[in-house]
């Protein structure tokens, strides 16, 4: 199968490339999430994604939401030096499948790999016409760009890469916040109205609606 690797550590990148290989699989190699968000699109026919989380240019679970928002639904396996509880359940939240911290054995990343490309996904649908950009934090439409503070791109970017969902607060909230953050109604509702007001300033083709008493939906 062909597998993604996103992996700024050029060593760790040529490690992985020579393992999957080896193994007998095909790679499509990426240094930075600007890099992975233009070769790991839908139509690249990656099954499993490899995803370091600390970045030169932005952070990994970022580029998971921007990539999930594109409608690419591969299984991801997060790479990174992060190995705290609270670490891997970010990674969780941001729409990872799998975690392995480095450093690894590299037998083991494989077997894990393999394993997510035996259970698949099935496809995603897209938000069309608004791209996340998670190096700026920003979103584009043909009309324009908007910067948008990494709380506010976070919590759209849990709702856009869900679009065919009802996404519930607490799994925004999850995305958004440090783990066993105490985070208010209001305040939730405060930072989308922030984000409504950037998506209607770009003329944004998608819109976020309040499901009262449960969560947010792409609109």
């Amino acid at each position: 199968m062909l597998v993604g690797v996103l992996e700024d550590d050029a060593a760790i990148r040529r490690l992985l490339g020579e393992a999957l290989r080896y193994s007998g699989h095909e790679t499509l190699m990426a240094h930075d999430g600007s890099e992975a968000l233009r070769s790991f699109g839908t139509d690249s026919g990656v099954r499993v994604l490899v995803v370091d989380i600390g970045l030169p240019d932005s952070d990994g679970r970022d580029v998971c939401q921007a990539l999930r928002s594109a409608g690419q639904n591969a299984p991801v396996l997060f790479l990174t030096a992060l190995g705290a509880s609270h670490d891997r359940l970010a990674g969780f939240h941001a729409g990872g499948d799998d975690y392995v911290t480095k450093p690894f054995e590299v037998p083991e990343l494989l077997a894990r790999v393999e394993a997510l490309g035996r259970r698949g996904r099935p496809p995603l649908s897209q938000a069309g016409g608004l791209e996340l950009d998670p190096a700026r934090h920003a979103i584009r439409t043909e009309d324009g760009e908007v910067l948008l503070t990494p709380t506010e791109f976070r919590m759209l970017a849990a709702i856009t890469s869900r679009p065919d969902e009802v996404v519930r607060r607490r799994t925004v909230i999850a995305a958004a916040w440090p783990e066993g953050a105490i985070v208010s109604e209001n305040t939730v509702d405060s930072f989308m109205r922030r984000i409504r007001k950037k998506l209607e300033s770009v003329s944004s083709p998608v819109g976020v609606e309040t499901v009262r008493g449960v969560g947010f939906r792409v609109r």
